[in-house]
């Protein structure tokens, strides 16, 4: 019965969109940003802009959905929302963000942002990238490198 179980989600898996001939490709760079109060899409407080470079080439928008404070630290909280890269031939890709920033004085960040279709090529996008930077409050800016796979079929 096992075996039956274990083959049958096996090509359930294998026959899935998201799944099917995946071709992965692992990408790390670097990223800057500003932030900006005129995003794409709405932006209920705390939103980005910039350019990403490395295995992902573009330009890139985040635009904050929620923000949480993590009550053990005052200055750090959770944040999620949605990010979308513009890569070099035009398809853009778009994500899910999840992570921590810290508004005190070290202004650190980590997120991880999950990959979930996209346009052109990019249009059944999976995979996810780790980015982790700082926060230069005084001038507006985040910068710092990421480290993630992207797929597409």
């Amino acid at each position: 019965m096992k075996t039956v179980l274990l083959f049958v989600t096996a090509i359930a898996l294998a026959s899935s969109p998201a799944y099917a001939d995946q071709t992965c490709k692992p990408v790390v760079g670097s990223f800057e940003a500003h932030v900006t109060s005129a995003p794409f899409g709405d932006c209920p407080g705390f939103c980005t802009e910039g350019r990403v470079w490395g295995g992902l080439q573009g330009t890139y928008h985040f635009s904050m959905t929620g923000l949480q404070n993590s009550v053990a630290v005052p200055s750090i909280f959770f944040f999620t929302g949605q990010s979308e890269v513009t890569v070099k031939n035009g398809d853009v890709v778009h994500g899910t963000d999840t992570g921590s920033l810290d508004f005190g004085p070290d202004a650190g960040f980590a997120s991880l942002i999950t990959f979930s279709g996209g346009t052109g090529a990019h249009q059944n996008a999976t995979g996810q990238i780790r980015l982790r930077g700082l926060l230069n409050q005084a001038e507006g800016i985040t910068s710092g490198d990421y480290v993630g796979t992207i797929c597409t079929p």
